[in-house]
């Protein structure tokens, strides 16, 4: 009788042990044998992803993910999503990541893994051009935008002006910018690697001096998905020491903005 209960005292607690130990991470065995990885972007982030005049959706963070699929030899999958739903579609299982010039904040460092920053990027106020708003304090009293769910949605939120201005929030950019072209909204809190890539051939907006802070840009993952986590940014490396990871930011900035070690 001893013998049965120490055996099943030592059972119960092996149990609890693998219990404890959670699940095998199977992520990237799992994106090997559907032979895709699906990736969530907003799709009116140009120059990261966005459509161009032919529907077909491009930019930099798709050309990036594009060259580490054909290395790990799986097919890319592109599934917009609504930004700020995009930790419900990644832990739904809809999509495996989130690839599209997505701020680290320190919310998505606890919901997330995250990869290592790859680029760096400010949030910028973007008006009309010939406006009189020059300054940040010139906003005060002025109807300004910024996305919902996004890093610039926080940054706002948390500044010194937010009691002085009227936000309106939209599901993206482009709405936003087409809302502060018609003249609905005064300015627009906007990453700088967006709009400096739209301002380049359009003159209908200029910046205004000041900032509301630096922030570095990831790709998100489910917490547990570090073999895939590991298994990009393994090739995202190998990027950088071959070149292509400088070839794809020159096509689509000029130049290698990229950080990747």
């Amino acid at each position: 009788m001893k013998r049965i209960t120490i055996y099943l005292l030592s059972a119960a607690v092996l149990l609890i042990m693998a219990g404890c130990g959670g699940k095998r991470d199977q992520s990237l065995e799992k994106i090997m044998d559907s032979g895709e990885l699906r990736l969530g972007l907003d799709e009116n982030y140009p120059p990261m992803g966005f459509r161009d005049e032919g529907e077909n959706l491009v930019g930099f963070d798709i050309d990036l993910a594009g060259e580490v699929c054909d290395r790990i030899g799986v097919k890319l999958t592109l599934v917009p999503i609504e930004w700020d739903k995009k930790e419900d579609e990644l832990n739904s299982g809809h999509i495996d990541c989130i690839w599209n010039g997505m701020s680290i904040t320190p919310e998505r460092s606890e919901n997330m893994l995250l990869s290592e920053p790859y680029l760096e990027n400010d949030l910028v106020f973007a008006v009309r051009t010939y406006s009189d708003i020059q300054k940040i304090s010139d906003l005060k009293g002025k109807t300004v935008g910024a996305q919902a769910g996004s890093s610039a949605d926080d940054a706002i939120r948390e500044s010194e002006i937010y009691n002085d201005i009227n936000v309106v929030f939209q599901k993206d950019n482009l709405s936003l910018l087409r809302q502060l072209k018609a003249g609905e909204l005064d300015a627009v809190l906007i990453d700088s690697v967006s709009i400096y890539y739209i301002a380049a051939d359009n003159e209908d907006y200029v910046l205004i001096s000041g900032t509301l802070g630096r922030e570095d840009m990831a790709i998100g993952f489910r917490k547990n998905d570090k073999e895939l986590r590991d298994k990009i940014q393994e090739k995202l490396s190998e990027m950088k020491s071959d070149g292509t990871l400088a070839e794809i930011s020159e096509k689509w900035f000029g130049s290698d903005i990229t950080t990747i070690r």
